[in-house]
């Protein structure tokens, strides 16, 4: 049977940092889906009206994370999935872990953004991993035919971008694209007895075997001596800061690539980089 799904995502949409030591702090009381999942949730059901399809509801997270799918089914979603992983699993491997739970569905409908990260990257992974086309961050859809959908974009400038979708796709949208309808309380009762299918994810451990951030190689920071506490205030600035430390002055050169080099290396080690 045709389906058209929703993925979303399970956050603490107002978690608590330490101030001193930056650790995050999340509460099940204080989280769930962010307003573009939860039109993501109203989108899928509304195609799926629409054309008599079944809908869907994926997440990729620990056991915690099944509140959204409940709120999902209580609002009317047929089935469930959660995808078992980690919560702090990168982009490219959220996406990989549910394309597996997503690869029979038609169409595919995520939030444009999520509130821990806003990255915003999973939905382009995720339809580079399914092979669908993408629509990314969409602010209204209507539905063309079955299967066929007109998205329009935000671009620059108060202009919009209209495109025609064919499944399958991979459309994100924002959260004032729409409001996800108010589930009755039937339907919250038959949704906290529901079955939800869980499906093996990533290991604890793999992030994907490739590094998490790719940048330049930094040098060790260098250790320098405290100035002596028994100097006043101002000294012991002017001694952190080195502001009356005699220094090279600027100099300019004009050497050919490998003289410059040789230059280069000179002055650093005459600067100290590199004794350690």
């Amino acid at each position: 049977m045709p389906t058209v799904a929703a993925a979303v995502k399970w956050v603490d949409r107002r978690p608590e940092v330490d101030p001193l030591t930056g650790a995050v702090t999340t509460d099940a009381r204080t989280s769930g889906m962010s307003e573009a999942d939860r039109a993501a949730v109203e989108w899928a059901l509304r195609l799926g009206e629409r054309w008599s399809w079944e809908t869907l509801v994926v997440t990729a997270g620990p056991p915690i994370a099944e509140s959204v799918l409940r709120d999902s089914l209580a609002a009317g979603v047929d089935r469930a999935v959660r995808v078992d992983c980690r919560a702090d699993l990168p982009s490219p491997r959220v996406a990989a872990a549910l394309a597996p739970a997503l690869s029979a569905v038609d169409v595919v409908v995520c939030g444009d953004w999520s509130l821990d990260r806003g990255s915003g990257s999973v939905p382009a992974f995720l339809a580079a991993d399914l092979g669908a086309a993408q629509a990314l961050g969409v602010v209204a859809i209507e539905p063309a035919g079955p299967a066929i959908v007109d998205a329009e974009r935000r671009l620059d400038g108060g202009r919009r971008e209209r495109l025609r979708v064919t499944a399958p796709a991979v459309i994100s949208v924002e959260g004032a694209s729409a409001r996800l309808r108010r589930a009755s309380l039937s339907g919250v009762r038959a949704a906290q007895r529901a079955p939800l299918t869980t499906m093996a994810g990533p290991e604890n451990g793999d992030h994907g075997g490739g590094a998490l951030r790719r940048g330049p190689l930094r040098p060790r920071p260098k250790v320098l001596p405290p100035p002596d506490p028994s100097l006043p205030p101002r000294d012991r600035i002017l001694a952190l800061t080195g502001s009356l430390v005699e220094r090279t002055p600027p100099q300019r050169w004009a050497l050919e690539p490998s003289q410059a080099a040789e230059r280069i290396i000179d002055q650093l080690r005459a600067w100290g980089v590199g004794a350690q």
